[in-house]
C-alpha cells in the first residue's frame, strides 16, 4: 500500500510543479482506491474511503503547494498581484466547502468530483481561450468578480480535496496568462484552501468514525506522509522544467491529465 502511494506521491509532486494541480487529482483516486483495496467495501474505512481520500489529500497540499509556490516564486514565475486579492476569499470558501463536504455522502463527494472533472474538460475544450497560445498581459477582476472567484474556488477544492488548479488555470487562461503563469499562480492559491481545509477536516470529524490511530478525524497521517515525501522528490525533479514547456502543448497535456483522471474516478 504505503509503496504505491509513494509512487503517486512523486507523480502527484511533478504535477503540482507543471500543472498546479495541488496533487489531488492525483491523490484523491489512488487513495480511494488503495483503502478500498485494503480494508474492503464494507468496513469502516471503506464506508469513509472518499472522505478520508479527500481530508489526507488536501493535508498533503500544504506541503505540495507550499514547496512549489516557492519554487516558482524563485524562478520569477508568481504573478503576485492576480494572487493575493483572492488568498482571503479562498480561504473563507474552504471553510464552506470542507463543512459541506463532511456533511455528504462519501458517494455524492465522488459523483461531484466526477462531474465536476467532465464539465471541466468540456469548457477547456469547448470555449475559446484555453488551447490557443496567447501574450496579452493579464487582465485583472473586478472587486466583486475576485471575491465571488475566490469564494467558489476554495469551496469547491476543498469540497472535492483538489486544490484550486482545476478553476484558476482555467481563469487566469481566459484573463491572458500564459499556461507558465497559470499554472504557477494555481499554487500559491491552494494554499489558504490547504491550511483551512485540514483544520476544518480534523476538527469537525474528529469524533466522526472510530478509523483508529494515526487519524487527525478523517486525514489519514501515514498515508499523508508517504505522499508527502513521494510529493517532495516529484517536485524536486520536475522543478527543472518550469517555464520550459511549449504553451499549446502544456494547455493539451493538462487537458489529458485530466481526461486520464475522470476515467480513474470511473473505473473505480
Amino acid at each position: 500500500m504505503y509503496f504505491l502511494l509513494l509512487f503517486f506521491g512523486v507523480l502527484a509532486g511533478m504535477t503540482t510543479v507543471l500543472f498546479g494541480f495541488g496533487g489531488g487529482f492525483v491523490a484523491v483516486p489512488v487513495l480511494y482506491s488503495v483503502l478500498l483495496a485494503t480494508y474492503g467495501p464494507d468496513s469502516v474505512v471503506g464506508h469513509a474511503a472518499m472522505h478520508v481520500a479527500v481530508a489526507t489529500s488536501t493535508c498533503m497540499m500544504i506541503f505540495g503547494a507550499g514547496l512549489a509556490t516557492l519554487r516558482h516564486h524563485r524562478a520569477g514565475a508568481v504573478p503576485w498581484g492576480q494572487v493575493r486579492p483572492l488568498l482571503g476569499y479562498i480561504a473563507a470558501g474552504a471553510m464552506l466547502g470542507a463543512t459541506a463536504a463532511l456533511a455528504s455522502s462519501g458517494d455524492w463527494v465522488r459523483w461531484a468530483f466526477i462531474v465536476y472533472l467532465g464539465l471541466t474538460i468540456l469548457d477547456s475544450l469547448l470555449r475559446p481561450g484555453f488551447i490557443q497560445e496567447t501574450r496579452s498581459r493579464i487582465r485583472p477582476l473586478g472587486k466583486r468578480a475576485t471575491a465571488g472567484a475566490g469564494v467558489t474556488i476554495g469551496a469547491i477544492a476543498a469540497f472535492l480535496g483538489v486544490g484550486g488548479s482545476v478553476m484558476t488555470v482555467p481563469l487566469m487562461r481566459r484573463r491572458g496568462a500564459s499556461m507558465s503563469t497559470a499554472t504557477a499562480a494555481a499554487n500559491p492559491l491552494s494554499l489558504p484552501m490547504a491550511l483551512v481545509g485540514s483544520a476544518t477536516y480534523a476538527a469537525l470529524a474528529w469524533n466522526a468514525a472510530p478509523l483508529g490511530a494515526w487519524h487527525a478525524g478523517y486525514i489519514d497521517l501515514r498515508a499523508c506522509l508517504v505522499l508527502v515525501a513521494g510529493s517532495w522528490l516529484g517536485i524536486r525533479a520536475a522543478s527543472r522544467w518550469i517555464g520550459k514547456i511549449p504553451d499549446s502543448l502544456h494547455a493539451k497535456a493538462y487537458i489529458a491529465l485530466l481526461c486520464i483522471v475522470l476515467a480513474v474516478m470511473l473505473a473505480v
